[in-house]
């Protein structure tokens, strides 16, 4: 897959920067999940950049969110592994359907904890994603009113990969800390 590609088709449909920053973040994120269960860094790093194409589209419908980027990336020949991992990132749109594959669930996990640590990343003076330590998403991960929208639970499914939270925790911010200067954080 190119990036590129999945940059420009990206850019196509989503007008928010803040939205392709968050895929930009949960791009790295996959890939550094990928290199810690020997899985397909292009292919999971291709899910996490384009993971949510149709968010804008389907604003205010949650349970299409998904739907559309499915039929987006199958005229655009993205692999049916890619498709299914983004389809089944978003519960809403999977009628109850559990993630069961790791690539699934890394997927799901992975673009979540981005919020929390970009929330993180917002509350300090600095701003900066540098200045951000694990024990502070910890920490933050078990106050449920901060970065509210960061569901919890989602993130926990990562001990389903194998991985402790802590851990999780560990290799999703130093993802994001290694594209700090394209977050602007």
């Amino acid at each position: 897959m190119q990036r590129e590609k999945s940059i420009e088709l990206l850019r196509k449909y989503l007008k928010s920067e803040n939205l392709i920053k968050h895929c930009l973040a949960s791009e790295s994120v996959m890939r550094s999940l990928a290199k810690k269960l020997n899985a397909d860094e292009d292919l999971w790093s291709a899910a996490g950049l384009i993971h949510d194409i149709d968010v804008e589209l389907t604003y205010g419908k949650p349970e299409m969110h998904t739907l559309e980027a499915e039929k987006i990336l199958i005229q655009e020949g993205y692999p049916s592994e890619l498709i299914e991992a983004v389809k089944m990132h978003n519960d809403a749109a999977t009628g109850g359907k559990k993630r069961e594959t790791p690539f699934h669930i890394a997927l799901a996990a992975g673009e979540t904890i981005t919020g929390l640590i970009i929330a993180c990343a917002l509350v300090l003076p600095d701003k900066k994603l540098s200045s951000v330590k694990p024990s502070s998403v910890l920490k933050r991960m078990k106050d449920k009113r901060f970065a509210a929208g960061a569901r919890r639970e989602i993130i926990m499914e990562c001990e389903k990969l194998g991985i402790k939270l802590e851990d999780f925790v560990d290799i999703a911010l130093k993802a994001m800390q290694g594209i700090s200067s394209e977050l602007g954080l």
